[in-house]
Formats: structure tokens, C-alpha cells, sequence
């Protein structure tokens, strides 16, 4: 063989070489920009599940924040729904303590009922002796009222009459100034008490009242709220 076809050989064999290399080169450089693609792709829904994840949670917040402000709103309403509620009942007990007061005016009638006010404790007491405290503007009338009191409440109750003494140390307060005021008051009425004050019944007026008005005061409410 000669330098010629030496020299062709190789030729062909560095066209070979290059032709293998580029090959390779084009192969490489197809599976890179595949990787690369796939790994772009990769990357893109990564931080698309992370933006999804932080919208839902940054929503759940403002949902939980609304939730959180119509719960605060809705209970502010019903509590103003409920002073005002109380303002109406409050007036109308405080209109029936004032209308209780004038009570004692009619002094027929007061007489009257302070005489059965009395017998009523004395028959829920049955207590020997009993210690009667009114207001002080009332004890000349406790005073005029005691014996027969004491009498009805003897035959009522087939007992011996008891022995009955006016409280002159402690009065009971004076009658209320206005409905609103925050000052103690007694509207009229009795408070008996055993002599040794273990036991004490209070039959004022005021006290009858508070009984009949929270015992009625769910009609109270239905009536006037609804």
C-alpha cells in the first residue's frame, strides 16, 4: 500500500471519528434539553403546588378572620338586643315599685294589708315569738294592727298567740324617691323574724314584688319583646 492509500485510510477514519463524535454530541445534548425540560417542568409544578398551598391557606385565614368578625358583630348585637331588652323590663318593675309606694296612701287599705301581710308571716313562722321590723313611718299602724293580727293568726292555726315585739332599733328603709334611684327603699310592708334571728321571712311589698316578677317575667318578655 502506498503513501496515497495510507493517507486515504485515514481520512475515511477521521471522517468516522467525527461523524461517531457529533453523533454522540447531538445525543448528549438531546438528553440534556430533555432533563433540562423535565426538571423545568419539575420546578414550574413545585412552586405551583406552593403557590396553590399559600393561596389556600392565606384564604382559610380570611375565611377563619370573617367567621371570626361576624361571630364578634353578631354577639355585640345581641348583646345590645339585650340591654335594651332589660332597659323595657327594668322600667316596667321600676313603674311598679313607684305604684307600690303610693300603696300606703290609702291608709284603709294599707291597714289592711299590713294586717294580713302580718298574719301570713306569723302562720309561715310559727315561731313562739316573733320580732316585727317595719319602716318608721309605719310603726304606729304595726303597733294598732299587732293584737288582731296576732288573734286571726291564733285561730287560724289553733295555737296559743305568740309573743310579738315591735323592732324599735332597726327600721326598715323609707320609700323609694324616684324608680330609678340606687338609694335602699321600702315600698311598705313587714319583715318578721324569730326572736333569736335565725330565722328571718321578708313580706315587704317590694319583696312580694320581686317574686311575682321573676316568676312572670319569661311572659314579661314574650309579651312586650315578642
Amino acid at each position: 500500500m502506498n503513501d496515497a492509500d495510507v493517507s486515504k485510510q485515514i481520512h475515511q477514519m477521521i471522517r468516522f471519528i467525527r461523524q461517531e463524535a457529533e453523533e454522540k454530541a447531538n445525543e448528549i445534548s438531546v438528553a440534556a434539553e430533555e432533563e433540562f425540560n423535565i426538571e423545568k417542568l419539575q420546578l414550574f409544578e413545585a412552586e405551583k403546588r406552593k403557590i396553590r398551598q399559600e393561596y389556600e391557606r392565606k384564604a382559610k385565614q380570611v375565611d377563619i378572620r370573617k367567621k371570626i368578625e361576624y361571630s364578634m358583630q353578631l354577639n355585640a348585637s345581641r348583646i345590645k338586643v339585650l340591654e335594651a331588652q332589660d332597659q323595657v323590663v327594668n322600667s316596667i318593675k321600676e313603674s311598679a315599685i313607684m305604684a307600690l309606694s303610693r300603696i300606703s296612701d290609702d291608709k284603709k287599705v294599707y291597714r289592711n294589708l299590713m294586717k294580713t301581710l302580718i298574719v301570713q308571716g306569723l302562720v309561715r313562722l310559727r315561731e313562739p315569738a316573733v320580732i316585727l321590723r317595719c319602716r318608721e313611718v309605719d310603726r304606729k299602724l304595726v303597733e294598732s294592727v299587732a293584737d288582731e293580727a296576732k288573734k286571726e293568726y291564733s285561730e287560724k292555726a289553733k295555737v296559743q298567740p305568740p309573743k310579738i315585739t315591735i323592732d324599735e332599733r332597726i327600721y326598715l328603709p323609707s320609700a323609694p324617691k324616684s324608680g330609678n334611684s340606687h338609694e335602699p327603699s321600702c315600698s311598705g310592708g313587714i319583715v318578721l323574724a324569730s326572736e333569736d334571728g335565725k330565722i328571718v321571712l321578708e313580706n315587704t311589698l317590694d319583696a312580694r314584688l320581686d317574686v311575682i316578677f321573676r316568676h312572670n317575667l319569661p311572659q314579661i318578655r314574650k309579651r312586650i319583646l315578642g
